[in-house]
């Protein structure tokens, strides 16, 4: 089997769709999944998400499944350095949550007293439950760190969906902490992350990553990736710091 996780285009946060930018990705990434046999397409249920699939499957005729839990990962903590709100659980100061080891423990990162308060792991719980009811549909079924291969196959299926939520996927299929991952990994937008099944004795199979964050669509047609995955380089620079 065959995983691909595509983050949106370009995102205008405002309307919850995507900026002139965004939808020359989509266009681009369009033209690199049509030559793809594939075999069901996922999406979430926000605006940026299906704008971006909307564009590869009018060109393929398709139509996808629209999963409540593709949605971005929706649990809010109160982040240790801000006081005037809550953020998303996942967007925190390295300084911060890498100063407490759970983080980096994947039965432990949401067992903090922040995490608790903002019911994160029941959050994460749900959705990576969503996630293995797929797969087993799909002939993989979850049995204890791997997957059972009841039907095997090489299948091809696509997921439309969000950096953050990209994120949870990843850290079940490879038995780690998603802070790991939410802060270690960028993901630009309209880029591709692969994952292929590994059935190295018959009947047991595990998931590895191929490509994570592939933008190749973008460089080949001269479409420079955008920024607004990434923070800034350096601390004097004009980007995003926060």
């Amino acid at each position: 089997m065959r995983i691909m996780i595509i983050r949106h285009g370009d995102p205008d946060y405002e309307k919850d769709s995507l900026t002139e930018k965004g939808w020359r990705e989509a266009e681009l990434l369009a033209e690199r999944i049509s030559k793809i046999d594939v075999t069901d397409f996922y999406v979430s249920p926000l605006g940026r998400a299906r704008d971006t699939a909307s564009v590869t499957l009018r060109k393929m005729g398709r139509t996808a499944q629209v999963c409540d839990w593709l949605r971005e990962f929706p649990p809010l903590i109160q982040r240790p350095d801000v006081t005037d709100g809550k953020k998303i659980a996942w967007d925190w100061l390295p300084e911060h949550w890498m100063a407490e080891e759970a983080y980096f423990l994947r039965d432990k990162w949401f067992q903090t007293d922040i995490m608790r308060e903002g019911k994160v792991g029941e959050a994460y719980g749900e959705i990576v439950r969503q996630f293995d009811i797929l797969l087993e549909e799909h002939g993989y079924v979850r049995y204890g760190e791997f997957y059972k291969a009841e039907r095997p196959n090489r299948d091809i299926l696509v997921f439309f969906c969000h950096f953050g939520l990209e994120c949870v996927l990843l850290s079940r299929l490879m038995n780690v902490s998603p802070m790991i991952l939410w802060h270690h990994t960028c993901a630009a937008p309209t880029s591709v992350t692969t994952v292929f099944s590994e059935e190295r004795r018959e009947g047991k199979a595990s998931f590895r990553i191929s490509t994570f964050g592939d933008t190749s669509h973008l460089y080949i047609a001269g479409e420079a990736p955008s920024f607004s995955a990434r923070f800034c380089e350096t601390f004097d620079s004009k980007d995003r710091h926060d």
